[in-house]
């Protein structure tokens, strides 16, 4: 196994190769669930309509107020998936790694606020149905470990960035018989992620192990898409997108 870029590494970093020498890199599979813990997909908003007739014909001449709320990726997703694969290079009492992890979840719906019709002296429930969060991370860091038996406690800190695809929605009112279908929302797009992580790393035998990891990531907003919201008076609404989740992995590792 050529070890030049490991070495090279260790002489970036001022360490003795030697230990890095003490064995070889490792490739890990991962597997497991994320919960948002804060974070909203959508904030609120107070928007004005003057007239609902372009949106349904029957109701020319009609005003509203539209009220929505914020809502959060725990109440529209739920738990995500996480799926991934990381290449690891052993120097002194732990190890570098690059990650490449790949986050889901399905589509989402909630009720999102409500339409107020003066005319009707009421509030008709608002509803919205989002695409799924597909997302990509690519991040680096470093990993350090308790002790060197059979199971050992270990430590992490990373670095990177996250590729969120575009996200779509369709806004329903039921009671007004109104559905603007696919909304864009979020244009996606690249944005800083990172975050530490807690595990335990157990050696089944001499070149396999199994781990069990969990931690806090953050990532950036997301880039907005406003072209048909802006005419809505709801161009402020997807101005977020950031999120703090706690993703719980299990790691197949097996060292080269």
């Amino acid at each position: 196994m050529n070890r030049l870029p490991v070495a090279l590494l260790a002489v970036a970093l001022g360490l003795p190769a030697t230990a890095l020498a003490q064995s070889g890199p490792s490739f890990t599979l991962i597997g497991g669930g994320d919960v948002s813990v804060s974070g909203d997909v959508h904030k609120g908003a107070i928007a004005p309509i003057a007239d609902l007739g372009p949106l349904n014909p029957a109701l020319a001449g009609v005003s509203a107020e539209l009220r929505i709320g914020a809502r959060s990726y725990d109440r529209i997703y739920g738990k995500a998936t996480n799926f991934g694969v990381e290449m690891a290079w052993p120097m002194a009492s732990g190890e570098v790694f690059g990650q490449l992890l790949s986050t889901r979840t399905s589509a989402g719906s909630t009720e999102v606020g409500g339409a107020f019709v003066p005319a009707l002296a009421t509030t008709l429930p608002v509803y919205g149905r989002f695409e799924g969060y597909k997302a990509m991370s690519l991040e680096g860091g470093y990993r350090h470990f308790f002790g060197t038996g059979k199971v050992r406690p270990y430590v992490a800190g990373r670095i990177g960035s996250t590729k969120v695809d575009g996200i779509n929605a369709t806004f329903t009112i039921p009671d007004a018989g109104i559905a603007l279908d696919d909304v864009p929302f979020f244009d996606g797009g690249w944005q800083l992620s990172g975050g530490a992580d807690l595990g335990l790393l157990w050696s089944m035998s001499e070149k396999a192990s199994l781990g069990l990891e969990v931690g806090a990531r953050y990532h950036g907003d997301i880039s907005d898409d406003d072209s048909a919201l802006s005419g809505l008076g709801l161009a402020s609404i997807n101005d977020t997108g950031k999120r703090t989740s706690y993703p719980v992995n299990l790691r197949l590792q097996v060292r080269f």
